[in-house]
């Protein structure tokens, strides 16, 4: 079997691929950056591949996403039709996750930010804020990463509603579903986490229209992916003081280019795409492990839905 490997820079592609060969032992592992043979290759490992590499070969049996989302594999116009795509999860992730949600909805919770603010200029402020029974918070999106925000933020004691396209029962937190249960979710919500996946339904849903019907002078957090938020929509809002606060993980450009207003704005804290980033040891191992149940039984348990968008 080979596997080929891709991400955009060839020095971090070559990384992984020495790291998974040390867990493939008698796999070929290749980087997509180097000459290979195209019709060896069994096993496709990428993040945000370009367009057509993988439709370059023909005995791919599957791609595997380095990282729970496949909106970036799905973003290739020429992208092989049938062939299985793997996402990759684990507990590891699911707890990074846990962490930045909790860290960012507490943040705003306690307006960390205006008491940095109160500091830098000596000023002896004492914020007084509800305690987190009387702080609505929403999580948009309930899969693994968004139950296991939710879950956590309701162990935290925030008063916590979850909202997904299909239902959900999740202990401690009240769960909306559906369209027509979108507004009151939104409703009186004070801090909303953005953690749906990326599709064409998805895409722009954090707009003006969204932000309106959220409690005055709300937070937003978003963690999923940049194309979810309508960037100038936020800047309006912000201005406005509808939204009062925002933590922004992920961007329509990444890196974000230096010349973006976000850096620089006092009511927006960026992250560069950290919240639950994949680090090389623990990825490989779950990508390995899912590679040779895939290969041995034609199938696992990360397996994606394409027609679905995740």
């Amino acid at each position: 079997m080979t596997v080929a490997v891709y991400l955009p820079l060839a020095e971090k592609t070559q990384w992984w691929v020495e790291m998974l060969q040390g867990l493939l032992p008698g796999w070929d592992v290749v980087s997509m950056h180097d000459e290979i043979d195209p019709g060896a290759v069994t096993y496709g490992v990428v993040w945000r591949p370009r367009t057509g590499d993988l439709a370059g070969f023909p005995n791919l049996k599957a791609i595997v996403s380095i990282g729970a989302g496949i909106d970036h594999v799905l973003a290739d116009a020429e992208l092989p039709e049938g062939v299985p795509i793997i996402r990759t999860v684990g507990k590891d992730l699911t707890q990074r996750m846990r962490e930045y949600v909790a860290l960012h909805v507490l943040r705003h919770h306690r307006d960390m930010p205006r008491q940095l603010q109160a500091q830098a200029e000596s000023d002896w402020h004492a914020i007084v804020v509800p305690v987190a029974p009387n702080r609505v918070v929403g999580v948009m999106g309930l899969g693994n990463l968004g139950a296991a925000a939710a879950q956590t933020l309701a162990g935290l004691g925030f008063d916590t509603r979850g909202w997904s396209k299909s239902a959900k029962d999740l202990d401690g937190v009240s769960c909306f579903t559906g369209t027509g249960e979108m507004d009151a979710f939104l409703d009186g919500c004070e801090i909303l986490v953005n953690l749906l996946p990326l599709t064409d339904q998805t895409r722009g849903i954090l707009n003006a229209d969204l932000f309106a019907k959220l409690a005055p002078g709300a937070c937003v957090i978003n963690c999923a992916r940049g194309p979810h938020l309508v960037d100038a929509d936020l800047l309006a809002a912000l201005e406005s003081g509808q939204i009062k606060q925002a933590t922004l993980d992920v961007f329509h450009q990444e890196p974000l280019p230096a010349d973006n207003p976000f850096w620089s704005h006092p009511s927006i804290t960026v992250t560069p795409h950290v919240a639950s980033q994949i680090d090389a040891g623990t990825g490989g191992r779950l990508i390995a492990a899912n590679l040779k149940a895939f290969e041995e039984t034609g199938t696992c348990g990360d397996l994606a839905d394409a027609a679905r968008g995740y």
